[in-house]
């Protein structure tokens, strides 16, 4: 076998921004313009939550992957202003300005700082699109703070419903920070977003210079002279601009705290102030109040239209509804994977009489008894299995996986169950490989495994063994469906999700610390392009021929030959405990159950072969062909994802993934045979 490992090396520009070197940024804005929302799109599953030192005011601290770069991610509380801010206010500015790091003006202040972490290092203000022009006045002051900058253009899909069209370009140009458009509960943009603020901090990017008018420049001037004081920068440790505004507004805290510590400027800052007003129309305060105002409202008519159409893109704000909303998402997902399930039910019915039927029709014809016929009868009946469970029930399957992934609607529905996995202890990061498991186990175990650290790589890795890939989904399509219709499907595939949600909260506590916060794209929508969707296709259910078959064909005459000595019969005996005495399963289905470990599709055949007949109806009744089901959906997948999960993850929790999902598919099956039977017995006769 070969061991050769590929490695891939990755040529770095810079240090990476990971452990001790990790970016802070921090989310500010207005209330509800939607720093929660885009926080809770980001953040992993352990979140440090605390409040504000001497306020009600909450916070919140996440861990956050950005590419190969982590961030710690501060949702603060909302601000108006940064000048007369009621107290509560205040410790917000207080942490952006000086974080857990007081300046020696403060030191006189009891207790410990705001927040346990240092000052962010970048800043992003969340923004309503659709009340752009207050934002824009507080834009103005958090210029003066000095930091790098971003700008998160939010809620764009409702200032378009309401006309008002916003030039994300212009408004960059102005200002001189990156203006990122985004539509925070859908996901859209926030991975440009946090791309923009690590680009930021290396770059150093910060607002360009927003003076006051040239009249108020003037006026300000004898003011600055009188700032222009070593001692007191370093007091304050914040920029010289942001000090000459606090106190030309006549900010309390920057004046308390002056008149605290340097008395005796106070007189100069007066006569500075009064000298600045007796050439402006009105106080100081209110002037430059005005300002800031006018100055904001310049910048909103440069960037802002009103009216227009956007016809052109409803149909993609139609799908976005319906895939992206916080309520709506959720369904439209179901939605789209019970149409998936319909569809390949109904294909498959019509692909599996033409192909099938016919082919079981003929090789019935023949009916060997010499030991070369039993085996050359096995053969044939192998390759027919094969046939039976690819081409009607696989292909198609898998094929619209495929194209959910090639139009982008996978990594939509990936994003709305993000919110779902928070809950049983994993990021929605690990959707996607969650959602490949669908086609196949092995690639989405070799996916989460390259998650990196923490607990969602093992948990997410044990959870994918319960997820029905293409293989037990066609075993269930092609039993279930035919015997039990499509209820009975529908209920074995929500019971594999309420088996992952629930085994998700059992697990997640007996594993290691947590992984920073996944950010996932937004891929625009596209069609499938039918060369792309048949080469995926094809590399997805390739293996068949090299793997599939030999073990299809190879279990088919094992079986046969087992049954032509009689040594099936020893088998069974040996698993009756399970199948006869907890299953309530006819006994000969032992070795059928014994060979799933190896390939799912290998039980089906055997099933077929050990009943004698492809029609199982009349031989099972319901109970048991949903109890069959239930217990082949939950135990050990197959070989290859054992393998798999050895390479991946170790000895250990192979062995912990065998024990575990023997034990769910034991427990799970026998119980709903209980019940099943019990019910039918309350209502007066057995099923």
């Amino acid at each position: 076998m070969d061991t050769t490992t590929q490695t891939t090396t990755i040529p770095l520009h810079h240090p990476l921004l990971r452990g001790d070197q990790r970016l802070r940024i921090a989310l500010v804005g207005l209330p509800k313009s939607g720093k929660s929302t885009i926080f809770q799109a980001v953040s992993s599953t352990s979140i440090y939550r605390g409040e504000l030192l001497g306020t009600r005011k909450d916070f919140s601290e996440s861990r956050v992957q950005i590419g190969l770069d982590e961030a710690s991610v501060v949702d603060l509380p909302s601000i108006d202003a940064l000048h007369h801010l009621p107290e509560e206010d205040r410790v917000t500015l207080k942490h952006l300005l000086w974080g857990d790091r007081r300046p020696p003006v403060s030191s006189h202040e009891g207790g410990e700082p705001p927040a346990p972490f240092a000052p962010p290092q970048v800043l992003i203000q969340v923004v309503d699109a659709t009340a752009l022009q207050p934002s824009l006045e507080l834009t103005l002051e958090l210029s003066l703070l000095g930091r790098p900058l971003v700008i998160a253009l939010n809620r764009l899909d409702e200032a378009r419903r309401k006309g008002l069209f916003i030039n994300a370009d212009t408004l960059s140009q102005q200002l001189g920070v990156p203006v990122i458009p985004t539509v925070a509960h859908m996901g859209k943009g926030i991975a440009a977003l946090f791309e923009a603020a690590v680009a930021a901090y290396r770059n150093q990017v910060c607002p360009l210079p927003e003076p006051a008018s040239p009249h108020l420049q003037i006026a300000l001037q004898p003011l600055g002279r009188t700032l222009a004081r070593p001692a007191l920068h370093k007091a304050f440790r914040v920029p010289q601009s942001l000090l000459l505004m606090q106190l030309a507004v006549g900010d309390d805290y920057f004046q308390d705290e002056l008149l605290a510590h340097f008395p005796q400027v106070i007189p100069e800052i007066a006569a500075a102030c009064v000298a600045a007003e007796e050439h402006l129309p009105r106080p100081l305060a209110d002037e430059l109040h005005a300002d800031r105002h006018h100055r904001a409202a310049t910048l909103y008519e440069a960037a802002t239209r009103l009216g227009g159409s956007a016809d052109d893109r409803r149909w993609k704000r139609w799908l976005d509804e319906l895939f992206l909303h916080p309520r709506w998402g959720l369904v439209g997902s179901l939605a789209v994977f019970a149409l998936v399930l319909y569809v390949v039910f109904e294909v498959s019915a019509v692909l599996d009489s033409w192909s099938v039927g016919p082919l079981t029709a003929w090789a019935d014809q023949w009916q060997p008894q010499s030991t070369t016929g039993v085996i050359g009868r096995a053969v044939i009946d192998g390759l027919i299995g094969l046939v039976g469970i690819v081409v009607p029930y696989m292909i198609p399957l898998v094929m619209l996986l495929v194209a959910l992934e090639e139009s982008g609607i996978m990594q939509r529905i990936a994003f709305v169950v993000d919110r779902g996995f928070h809950h049983i202890g994993l990021h929605g990061g690990v959707a996607v490989p969650f959602l490949l498991g669908l086609g196949c186990n092995v690639p989405a175990i070799s996916a989460a495994a390259r998650m990196g650290q923490g607990r969602e790589r093992v948990v997410a890795a044990l959870l994918i063994t319960f997820v029905p890939c293409s293989a037990r989904s066609a075993v269930i399509l092609a039993i279930g469906g035919k015997y039990l219709g499509g209820l009975g499907v529908f209920a074995i595939f929500a019971m594999t999700l309420v088996v992952i949600a629930v085994l998700g909260r059992v697990l997640s506590p007996r594993f290691g610390d947590a992984m920073p916060g996944l950010i996932q794209n937004i891929p625009a929508y596209r069609l499938p392009r039918f060369r792309s969707l048949t080469a995926q296709t094809w590399e997805r259910t390739s293996d068949i021929l090299t793997i599939v078959t030999p073990l299809l064909v190879g279990g088919s005459v094992v079986l046969a030959l087992l049954s032509h000595a009689g040594a099936d019969a020893t088998i069974n005996t040996l698993l009756m405990p399970i199948t006869d005495w907890w299953l309530g399963l006819p006994v000969v289905l032992g070795v059928p159950i014994l060979f799933g470990i190896l390939r799912k599709e290998l039980s089906l055949l055997m099933v077929y072969q050990a009943l004698g007949t492809f029609e199982i109806g009349p031989l099972l009744s319901d109970v048991q062909i949903l109890t069959f089901l239930l217990f082949l959906t939950f135990y050990v997948p197959c070989i290859s994802t054992f393998a798999v999960m050895m390479k991946s993850l170790g000895q250990r929790e192979a062995f912990y993934s065998v024990t575990l999902s023997v034990g769910v598919a034991l427990v799970i099956a026998g119980v709903a045979r209980a019940l099943m039977e019990t019910a039918a017995w309350v209502t007066g006769g057995w099923l």
